[in-house]
């Protein structure tokens, strides 16, 4: 299928420029001031769409192996297509955990068969994720992204103290969920402590360290401290806790997640460490539950939330066109940033050099185009979303991933394989 976009935006250089483009079958074939257009090729006068690079999710739950009634590699990679993703980074709550070389082989041996966009797993720190004994790092380290017990703070000093010594051995990330249960889960010492003892072990063993999904002001100014000592920390926040806060809960499970959604004066820190560059990236948390699951109202429901496919417009939506963040560092926080801190490739030249790949990956979105969101219509198996309703601008057109066309809003997102 030929499809020329006219009149485009394409990001380039940390700016947008204006170009038709020209897409055969998943391929960019022409970019350029005035494409022509042949009989077969369905001409779309798009003032309003841009071309982005893929963008990269650091933390998302697949759930397969072990839990594909709540999402599969598949639907999950399907969801991150729709929302503009080209890579995800698995989280290693599965069963089994891929602690050792063994049970990640089974974990990557489902991504190859079924992932549709990169699908980048997680190592898991300790032995089932129990923090009782230290996961075969070692053996594990050349399919990892990073090493991670996500879902759990690792509670032993000298269990995470060991990991960092070997992490830092092999040259890969330690990538926490600062939880201490001696709190209550919704109270900010819950996750503050225990990211201040991390900060400590990472100042005796000069580990490489990214920080999940930080959400209150206290866990903002320690990263901006560690940061300022010259520490090698790095850290997320997720779209929730920047346009959410308790003022907003209401009693469902759609809006209970782990770390809970806190006051309005840490979003406010949020969205400032956003912009002095305290906090690096953007990334989801993407984690789907069953319907059942969700359905016993806000304290009887499972931790968690759905995200990849409303990320984008919900941050643009009420970041970008309201003044709080720009277009170009939304575009870093969702893209550059996280592909430098983990490893992946990335382009000098941004996105030209991208497209002119032989098999680019990239998505078309129409930023004008405004709707109201509709768990319903979701790639992903959960539908659990407290944006449900809300309505929001900017639509995800097209994603192509390594040349290959994933989603294609034309046809209601069948996947070309």
């Amino acid at each position: 299928m030929r499809i020329c976009f006219k009149h485009a935006q394409v990001w380039k250089d940390g700016s947008l420029r204006p170009a038709d483009v020209l897409v055969s079958d998943g391929r960019i074939v022409s970019i350029g001031d005035r494409v022509s257009c042949s009989t077969d090729t369905v001409c779309i006068e798009v003032h309003n769409a841009v071309i982005f690079p893929g963008f990269v999710d650091v933390h998302v739950h697949l759930r397969e192996p072990g839990f594909s009634y709540k999402e599969t590699i598949r639907t999950g990679t399907l969801a991150a297509a729709h929302g503009g993703f080209a890579h995800v980074a698995a989280m290693p709550n599965l069963n089994p955990v891929p602690d050792c070389k063994a049970s990640l082989e089974e974990e990557l041996r489902r991504i190859r068969e079924s992932a549709c966009v990169h699908v980048h797993p997680y190592g898991a720190i300790s032995v089932g994720q129990k923090g009782e004994q230290l996961a075969d790092l070692r053996a594990m380290a050349a399919d990892v992204i990073a090493f991670t017990d996500d879902g759990k703070g690792v509670a032993s000093e000298d269990y995470m103290r060991q990991a960092m010594k070997q992490a830092k051995e092999l040259g890969r990330i330690i990538v926490a969920h600062c939880e201490d249960e001696s709190y209550p889960k919704e109270s900010s010492e819950s996750e503050w402590k225990q990211l201040q003892r991390d900060i400590r072990l990472v100042r005796e063993t000069g580990c490489s360290y990214h920080v999940c999904h930080i959400s209150t002001r206290e866990s903002v100014e320690l990263v901006r401290s560690a940061k300022a000592e010259g520490l090698d920390i790095t850290c997320e926040t997720a779209p929730h806790y920047l346009v959410l806060s308790r003022d907003d809960i209401e009693d469902h499970g759609r809006f209970k997640m782990n770390p809970p959604i806190k006051g309005k004066e840490d979003q406010v820190a949020l969205l400032e460490a956003l912009r002095d560059g305290t906090i690096d990236m953007i990334a989801t948390d993407h984690a789907p539950h069953s319907a059942e699951e969700k359905a016993k109202g806000f304290s009887g429901s499972a931790f968690g939330i759905v995200g990849m496919e409303t990320a984008f417009p919900v941050l643009y939506t009420h970041l970008v066109t309201k003044g709080k963040l720009t277009l170009q560092e939304l575009i870093k926080l969702m893209h550059t940033n996280p592909r430098k801190r983990f490893g992946l490739p990335l382009n000098r030249h941004g996105l030209k050099e991208e497209l002119e790949k032989e098999k680019p990956s990239f998505a078309v979105w129409d930023l004008e185009h405004s709707y109201g969101i509709d768990p319903q219509k979701f790639q992903s198996k959960g539908r659990s979303c407290p944006f449900e309703d809300w309505n929001v601008r900017g639509k995800c057109l097209l994603t192509v991933v390594d040349g290959r066309t994933i989603w294609n809003a034309a046809n209601a997102g069948k996947e070309n394989r």
